[in-house]
C-alpha cells in the first residue's frame, strides 16, 4: 500500500526555517515523482516543488525559487523541503504528492494520483 508521511511543520518566525520530510512507504522513489503543494485558507492549492524519479532534476514555483530547495535521501525512502527566508505568506497546510509520470504541469494536483495528510507552516511573528 502506498503511503506518503509529511512531518516536520510547526511555527516560525517570519525569516525563520523549517525542514519538511516525506517519507514514502509501499514504493521506492525511484519509480516516481515526489511534488510539494501548499494551500492556505481561503486559497486554492499550490505547486511549490517537485523532484524527479531520478532525483536528478527539480522545479520550484516563482514563489519558493531561491527560498525552498527539494532533496531526497533514497536510503530513507524520504523527499525534504528546506525552506528559508519563510515569509508569513509562506503560511499553509503542505502537502506532499506521488505520481509516476506527472508531465511538464507537475504544478497540478490533479497530475499526482497519491497525497499525504499535510503538516501545517505557520510564519508569524
Amino acid at each position: 500500500q502506498l503511503q506518503l508521511v509529511e512531518s516536520g511543520g510547526g511555527l516560525v518566525q517570519p525569516g525563520g526555517s523549517l525542514r519538511l520530510s516525506c517519507v514514502a512507504s509501499g514504493f521506492t522513489l525511484d519509480d516516481y515523482v515526489i511534488g510539494w503543494f501548499r494551500q492556505a485558507p481561503g486559497k486554492e492549492r499550490e505547486g511549490v516543488s517537485c523532484i524527479t524519479s531520478s532525483g536528478t532534476s527539480t522545479n520550484y514555483a516563482s514563489s519558493a525559487k531561491g527560498r525552498f530547495t527539494i532533496s531526497r535521501d533514497i536510503n530513507k525512502n524520504t523527499v525534504y523541503l528546506q525552506m528559508d527566508s519563510l515569509k508569513l505568506e509562506d503560511t499553509a497546510v503542505y502537502y506532499c504528492a506521488a505520481d509516476r509520470a506527472p508531465g511538464s504541469r507537475w504544478y497540478l494536483g490533479r497530475a499526482y494520483d497519491y497525497w499525504g495528510q499535510g503538516t501545517q507552516v505557520t510564519v508569524s511573528s
